[in-house]
């Protein structure tokens, strides 16, 4: 299927890896132009290298940065199609999953919904009128099955990506009648640098449970998070959905949630 995104411009945060790195080459694949950001490329990153792909480095906890990473699209492609604030996950410093509720300090909270709603808010504020201007365009906010599955375990992230949900709605209210679809993708567990890399969730759970990490991810972690799919999804399953919302064929979808989770969410 044509995506119909040649030439489109497209901005990723969280380029670097896992989901962000996913989109990033599936949209490279359907044509765009993407602008990809992140406090750093990698090695993964650096192998798209393309005359269609630009990295912007930029770390979102700063509150300038995403009015920045905006700014300097529309210098290089005089406009933006896509915005996909993928973004997220434990803020720099911060370590997830928690024990409780109560080893949250207000500083993590802040610091939480800096990185997962607030430098969002921040890269819509700038990309809307860039976007009304161009006549329309599509926002894709990645947020998280927690945002509907509260968890004692990551209760702030949580509470800051149901604040995403609840944004996505009211931003589709408000502009689709002027030609800007907003919409969300919530993953479940992805198999992404959050759970494979040394040190965090698969370890965290691993040391817990007295197990390895490959047994965390393999089965212990679908068996208690009841994935009926019996497995972590792929950063690419999640990638599709967000570059298929991105594009014009997705033109009637807006306000929507997805969930790519792996069967985690059993509620209606």
């Amino acid at each position: 299927m044509d995506l119909k995104l040649d030439n489109k411009v497209a901005i990723v945060t969280g380029a670097s890896k896992g989901i962000g790195l996913a989109v990033t080459r599936t949209l490279l694949a359907e044509g765009a132009r993407v602008v990809a950001t992140s406090r750093r490329t990698s090695p993964e990153l650096d192998a798209l290298a393309d005359d269609r792909l630009v990295h912007v480095p930029a770390d979102l906890m700063d509150p300038e940065a995403p009015a920045r990473v905006i700014a300097e699209a529309v210098r290089l492609h005089g406009g933006v199609d896509v915005l996909v604030n993928n973004a997220g996950g434990p803020p720099p410093g911060v370590s997830l999953p928690r024990s409780s509720f109560v080893d949250a300090s207000d500083a993590d909270w802040r610091a939480m919904f800096e990185f997962n709603l607030f430098s969002a808010v921040r890269a819509i504020r700038a990309v809307l009128p860039v976007m009304l201007e161009r006549g329309g365009g599509s926002i894709v906010n990645v947020s998280s099955g927690n945002a509907r599955q509260p968890s004692p375990i990551n209760v702030d992230y949580g509470a800051a990506k149901a604040g995403m949900n609840n944004l996505t709605k009211v931003l589709s209210e408000e502009f689709g009648p002027r030609g800007i679809r907003v919409n969300t993708v919530s993953p479940g567990p992805v198999r992404t640098a959050w759970w494979t890399e040394e040190g965090r969730v698969a370890d965290t759970i691993a040391a817990q449970a007295g197990t390895d990490r490959d047994t965390v991810m393999d089965s212990l972690v679908p068996e208690m998070m009841r994935l009926s799919t019996g497995r972590l999804a792929d950063p690419q399953e999640v990638a599709d959905a967000v570059v298929l919302l991105a594009s014009p064929r997705s033109a009637s979808t807006t306000g929507a949630e997805f969930a790519v989770d792996s069967g985690f969410l059993k509620g209606l």
